[in-house]
């Protein structure tokens, strides 16, 4: 979640600027590196809107193609004495450290003269004074270079660290600007000095606060639902999930934070992202979602159910399935969902709660609740009541205002409101406690199946 919003604020910005987002792929650690894993990114991002198709999009470009090139920069810092070799291990790092009482590489090879052979490390030679980092979120940021260890750039085995590719592919593809989270900020001095040793202009830096639970720790993977991909399996849409992505951290002007992607575009400005953690909020998230729900027209509201109804539109590709379906596909009728679909699109805020919703349409027989059903008919009216019901239903006109004045009249008769008579009612035909108003759904379940299920509840009360 916390890369996805990452992404929308660079997404924007290239907007903004007639720029262009870069997608590079950092695989030069193969444990971490699979093709389906960068499919899954491409498809993550372009559900957010944020297109490989669109002229503001270059990549994906790998790492691992311009091994030449960091080499090549690697031998540019050596050659004009920025960086130099070092034979230590690591045990007798942490042996000089111990021996000093300060932890970390102490510069011991720094006059040594060394050159490249087996084994040896190079390591930027961190020159003295301060480093400045102009950071367009968090203003000044000065660091101690004093604090900052002459730090690897070349491994024993001749290939680069991270940080000097890392650098040398932002050179090379052009980046003016680098937004990311605020726990990349320690590694900034670093990069910028590597900028500068290699003549180049350090981009605009702009670090992004971090996503947080309700705990207020960060976001991990290990304890927190944090995949793009859940969110979306589970029916959260794809503006709606953008929308609520940008407040975490940045706000719209005006009264309410639901607004257009257009709207956003043209307001976002990374000088107005605060700095303090963001609460990443579920609860508000299902609550956008409910919002962009109701907005959306009939058609598209049953559009974007269709997967869920009817198992065929997988949510998610990749790993994911397509959603489990609780009746035969072929019970299935668009029509017939189409009818109570106005009264399930103002009750659900995740796409995923409509097959509960509306199972009893397409099922056999209602999906009978046991503790429901039994709370239901436990009071002495129950049975004769709904019997009474029953006996109406065969003759009046089939409407939702016609139902309910029958009911009305039954409770009417023997003094019970009509909140507590519909119970054993709605548990009979829908086999739930909850659900769209009663007497839309059983006009859409229709008279001879309305009565079906009663004459069922009815055996099996007793």
């Amino acid at each position: 979640m916390g890369g996805a919003r990452t992404a929308l604020y660079n997404w924007i910005l290239a907007l903004q600027n007639d720029g262009v987002f870069v997608l590079r792929i950092e695989d030069t650690d193969e444990s971490r590196n699979e093709p389906q894993w960068t499919q899954g990114i491409i498809d993550a991002l372009n559900w957010i809107g944020i297109s490989a198709s669109d002229p503001h999009f270059e990549g994906p470009y790998f790492q691992s193609a311009y091994a030449e090139a960091h080499t090549a920069a690697a031998k540019q810092l050596y050659d004009g004495g920025h960086a130099y070799y070092c034979d230590l291990t690591s045990e007798q790092i942490q042996e000089r450290a111990k021996a000093a009482g300060k932890p970390g590489y102490d510069g011991f090879s720094r006059e040594r003269g060394l050159g490249p052979g087996s084994g040896r490390v190079l390591r930027f030679k961190v020159p003295g004074g301060n480093t400045v980092v102009h950071d367009e979120v968090r203003g000044r940021v000065e660091f101690d270079n004093a604090t900052i260890e002459d730090f690897v750039l070349m491994r024993g085995n001749g290939t680069p660290v991270f940080i000097l590719a890392n650098v040398v592919d932002d050179i090379a593809m052009k980046i003016t600007h680098v937004v990311r989270a605020e726990e990349h900020l320690p590694n900034t001095p670093k990069q910028q000095l590597l900028w500068e040793a290699l003549g180049v202009a350090p981009p605009v830096w702009a670090h992004v606060p971090v996503l947080v639970n309700e705990q207020r720790k960060k976001l991990s993977k290990r304890r927190d639902k944090v995949a793009l991909e859940q969110y979306r399996a589970e029916g959260v849409v794809a503006d709606a999930m953008v929308n609520y992505l940008m407040t975490l951290g940045w706000a719209p002007t005006g009264e309410t934070e639901i607004v257009d992607f257009t709207t956003i575009t043209r307001d976002f400005k990374l000088g107005s992202v605060n700095h303090s953690s963001a609460f990443f909020d579920v609860k508000k998230l299902n609550a956008f979602n409910g919002e962009y729900l109701r907005k959306m027209s009939l058609d598209e509201f049953v559009g974007v159910c269709e997967p869920w109804l009817t198992g065929v539109g997988v949510p998610w590709s990749g790993a994911q399935t397509a959603p489990s379906v609780p009746w035969p596909v072929e019970r299935f009728n668009r029509a017939v969902f189409l009818r109570i679909a106005p009264h399930v699109q103002t009750r659900v805020a995740l796409l995923s709660e409509v097959p509960a919703m509306v199972d009893f349409l397409f099922l056999a027989d209602a999906p009978i609740d046991t503790a429901a059903f039994d709370k239901a008919f436990a009071a002495d009216w129950a049975r004769s009541s709904l019997r009474t019901m029953r006996e109406q239903f065969v003759t009046t006109t089939w409407s939702a205002e016609s139902l309910k004045t029958i009911v009305e009249g039954v409770g009417a008769s023997i003094d019970v409101k009509l909140g507590k008579l519909q119970a054993p009612l709605r548990v009979a035909t829908t086999g739930r406690s909850v659900g769209p108003p009663l007497f839309e759904s059983l006009v859409v379940l229709g008279r001879d199946e309305t009565l079906r299920r009663i004459d069922i509840a009815l055996a099996r009360a007793g």
